[in-house]
């Protein structure tokens, strides 16, 4: 499993417009090959930040899959004009687990 991760910093006043653009953007996402799951949190010292976690079977499904779809199109129009500044984007593999 990989996990993707984005600290998201969306502009100043338009935190509700983009947690519903959001709620709207998810079933894109979750219907793509590869796509386990994925989590938006706020946080709850800065405002307009947000971390965005998505678990996916492998890198490709994230990077070849879910990007070149037709539906990272409408994720792209839904969502990126939200970001100052754009988001980097990360993957990470599992290395221990406890508990």
């Amino acid at each position: 499993m990989i996990l993707e991760a984005a600290f998201l910093q969306v502009k100043a006043g338009q935190e509700l417009e983009f947690e519903a653009a959001f709620r709207s953007a998810s079933p894109l996402i979750a219907v793509q090959k590869g796509y386990l799951g994925h989590s938006l949190e706020r946080c709850l010292e800065q405002s307009g930040k947000y971390l965005l976690l998505v678990q996916w079977d492998a890198l490709e499904d994230h990077i070849l899959g879910f990007r070149s779809s037709p539906e990272y199109l409408e994720w792209k129009a839904l969502l990126h004009h939200f970001y100052d500044p754009f988001p980097v984007v990360e993957h990470f593999e599992k290395v221990i687990l406890e508990g």
